[in-house]
């Protein structure tokens, strides 16, 4: 049985989707200067030319050589290089010295993946197996996955740089608008359906569907904005160890965090850094880049609670992604204060502008089963100590996320576009 049920997609959609989603990977590090494709600036990041290499890697190792009778290699060292955590693979370079890789070049690089590309482009689908194809269709969110992440690794090595230069200086921002008064959404309690339905794509982690026991339940209208995050810090949110969760308070004493990543006082004026630079911090767009830890103390400041992941999925089922969700095809890279819905009673900002994490654990659904082989690493061995998140965000391709979909991270990581959105 393939790793995950596909789509019927003709031979040349299949592989049309492909190479747009490769070049699109492209297109992100064209604005980058030759010395940004290198610097690793924590072991959670990886220089921009390891992504660009990693994801051509994976479609060399888990579709061309499998594939493709007498395919040669572009560089085999490549595959101890590039292997990124597969440990059926085989041995790989240590991930916090990825930074450390002057060779090979950015140029060498990209010869590797217009290598692959070609080899990709020839390739006839109706003669490979559904397992191939699966993989192939794996591949193309893989690589969305390293797009976004290719975006929030940039943000942070531009962040070091105390010049604090642009990403892009072209990037607009949006006029800032006051956000919809804080309101809720009732949900009934019952037995509901959760996990993914159906033929489409979806990762192994999202299934098998099951039943769920939820009790009745209040969303908020839209996620937590950078006003109601201050008011927080402002009472002393951040030196109140009774709003914290233990390994919590242990990261904010040793880390010493006062605030959101990215957040600086300058001249007694809260400021950001972005994709686009420097800038002030506008008060009415929602908190990004905070913790677990930090979303459940602010939650529980504000006498709530974060949505379990079910309850989230539940409503996201009602509410699919619209018109004015917020996605890197929208070219902000930033998130923006809440629309106004057409249906007043609906939440926005379900999809897009920034993850919203849960207070569930990251653990297997019942009766699931890890796909056989090295394809088997990429969910299930992640089991642990992880919380997961929903929804996607501001540089998440809107074509890569639905109702089902599971991110995970550790609680104390914030450097993805991590936001707070509030139940009781």
């Amino acid at each position: 049985m393939s790793f995950l049920r596909m789509q019927e997609t003709a031979h040349d959609q299949l592989i049309e989707h492909l190479l747009d989603v490769r070049t699109f990977s492209e297109t992100i590090t064209n604005s980058l200067e030759r010395e940004d494709f290198v610097i690793q600036s924590m072991p959670d990041v990886s220089p921009a030319k390891w992504h660009l290499a990693h994801t051509t890697w994976f479609f060399e190792t888990f579709v061309l050589e499998p594939s493709v009778p007498d395919y040669q290699l572009f560089h085999p060292q490549f595959r101890f290089l590039f292997n990124s955590y597969y440990n059926a693979v085989g041995d790989r370079h240590p991930r916090a010295h990825r930074g450390m890789l002057s060779r090979p070049t950015i140029d060498e690089v990209r010869k590797y993946r217009a290598y692959v590309d070609h080899a990709l482009a020839k390739l006839n689908v109706e003669q490979l197996s559904d397992e191939v194809r699966s993989v192939i269709e794996i591949g193309i969110h893989h690589e969305q996955q390293h797009q976004e992440l290719m975006l929030t690794d940039i943000k942070h090595v531009l962040n070091i740089n105390p010049l604090r230069p642009a990403y892009r200086s072209d990037l607009t921002t949006p006029e800032p608008s006051e956000p919809q008064a804080l309101s809720w959404s009732h949900f009934d309690s019952g037995i509901h359906q959760v996990g993914h339905a159906g033929d489409n794509f979806h990762f192994d982690n999202e299934a098998p569907r099951h039943e769920v026991l939820l009790r009745d339940f209040q969303l908020a209208n839209r996620l937590t904005s950078n006003q109601e995050y201050l008011e927080f810090i402002e009472d002393r949110g951040y030196q109140r160890p009774e709003l914290w969760l233990s390994e919590g308070w242990d990261a904010v004493q040793q880390l010493g965090w006062t605030c959101p990543l990215y957040w600086e006082r300058v001249n007694d004026e809260w400021q950001t850094f972005t994709l686009a630079g420097m800038r002030d911090l506008h008060l009415q767009e929602p908190v990004t880049h905070v913790s677990f830890f930090e979303a459940d103390a602010f939650a529980r400041w504000k006498g709530c609670r974060l949505p379990t992941e079910f309850e989230w999925e539940h409503v996201a089922q009602i509410y699919q992604p619209g018109p004015q969700s917020n996605f890197v095809e929208e070219d902000l890279l930033h998130p923006r204060s809440a629309p106004t819905p057409d249906d007043q009673k609906s939440p926005a900002q379900l999809y897009g502008d920034a993850w919203e994490w849960t207070a569930s654990p990251y653990i297997a659904y019942p009766g699931y089963h890890p796909p056989d082989g090295a394809i088997g690493e990429y969910n299930g061995k992640f089991m642990s100590s992880q919380w997961v998140l929903r929804g996607g965000s501001c540089v998440t391709s809107k074509s890569h996320i639905r109702p089902t979909y599971r991110n995970f991270f550790h609680p104390e990581k914030r450097w993805q576009f991590t936001g707070i959105r509030l139940a009781e």
